[in-house]
């Protein structure tokens, strides 16, 4: 029954009996920096346009707060970070003129095969503050239905691939607190068909990095790897941590920000500039070695998120790979803002009945749509 649901909605969608409408999305990643906010008109299938962003910074009070309640589940005391969380995406939100926002709040803890997946936020009281219909909690359902959980960037990247006209198969990588790798085929009639997509996490990026500069040097992350530019990368610590048996499960897989605080402990007795190096090396290697999944090499590599501005790490991904490793801004897309596009897209595809996530994407069995719905 819901399967035919959705594949009658999609049918709708792709005859253009549904009309785009102007979505906007909300993304605070692991790496804790703030809230983006990006609007897309969509029918939930294609883009149609890009509209304006905005970005609200976390204080480093804040951020205290979020990284405090890190690793916690439903159950503990949030009420601290749940403030943080709404106060900051009402303040990101308000001011856009959309029909529906897509909300997906903060991830704490993600344990796909475990205790499932948290991401606190609540969804209905934003719906309230703003006066929006606001689609959020898009893990769940998937996690429920044996799936990872994650990525579910993956059918926006197959929509963004369409809009830039790739002929041939790209690939999107996503460097923020963690890397995750999406393989598209531009060719496939719908994210959700067999072999359209191919996505998971490659491993720790920007979180175990951010965490290792506030520990040493009392700031948010290495500004332009003008740290790890100053050092030189230990073979040993990398190879170590290159042992590590995620590397050799197959996707899809995912991973929660704190999956490889082993990083911290490898790097211990470095100096700053050495373990800073060394870190960056690392995210890059876990990189090349998800790229060997892939069904057949990219054109090009793709990069959004926060580590295409450090180019130590941007260049150890050009010097290694075998395709071109590009920002995402080579091919006119904004990587400061696709996840939280990627939010609005999917707000647009639960609305609509459309799934969000495949066995491709998050191993899911059946293609699935999750989110809940709340109406102002």
């Amino acid at each position: 029954m819901v399967g035919a649901a959705i594949r009658r909605a999609g049918e709708k969608v792709k005859g253009k009996l549904a009309e785009p409408i102007w979505a906007l999305g909300a993304m605070s990643g692991t790496s804790l920096d703030g809230v983006d906010a990006a609007m897309v008109l969509t029918d939930g299938v294609t883009i149609s346009e890009f509209g304006g962003c905005g970005y609200r910074g976390y204080t480093d009070a804040e951020q205290a707060v979020l990284r405090m309640a890190l690793g916690k589940w439903p159950g503990d005391d949030l009420d601290a970070a749940a403030s943080v969380i709404l106060d900051a995406h009402i303040a990101a939100l308000r001011g856009f003129d959309a029909e529906v926002v897509g909300f997906h709040g903060q991830t704490l803890a993600h344990e796909p095969q475990g205790r499932g997946t948290h991401q606190l936020g609540d969804g209905a009281a934003l719906a309230e503050a703003l006066e929006r219909t606001v689609v959020w909690d898009f893990r769940s359902t998937d996690v429920d239905m044996g799936g990872e959980g994650a990525p579910l960037a993956p059918f926006f990247h197959w929509a963004c691939a369409k809009w830039v006209d790739a002929d041939v198969p790209v690939a999107f990588l996503n460097l923020g607190g963690v890397g995750n790798l999406t393989w598209v085929d531009p060719a496939s009639d719908a994210p959700e068909a067999p072999g359209a997509l191919l996505a998971f996490d490659t491993g720790p990026a920007n979180a175990p990095i951010n965490d290792l500069m506030m520990e040493r040097r009392g700031l948010s992350y290495d500004k332009g790897g003008a740290l790890a530019a100053q050092g030189q990368v230990v073979d040993g610590a990398l190879e170590l941590f290159l042992e590590e048996g995620y590397f050799r499960k197959m996707p899809p897989k995912s991973l929660d920000r704190n999956d490889f605080s082993l990083m911290l402990d490898l790097v211990r007795e470095l100096g700053d500039a050495d373990a800073a190096a060394t870190m960056t090396a690392m995210a890059a290697a876990a990189v090349m070695q998800g790229m060997e999944h892939c069904p057949v090499l990219p054109d090009r590599l793709l990069v959004t998120g926060g580590g295409r501005h450090n180019p130590v790490m941007m260049a150890m991904l050009d010097s290694a790979l075998d395709c071109k490793v590009q920002p995402v801004e080579t091919v006119g897309l904004n990587g400061d803002m696709l996840e939280a596009q990627a939010f609005a897209y999917l707000a647009v595809r639960v609305m609509r009945g459309l799934p969000t996530s495949a066995p491709g994407t998050t191993g899911v069995r059946t293609p699935v749509g999750g989110g809940q719905i709340s109406r102002n």
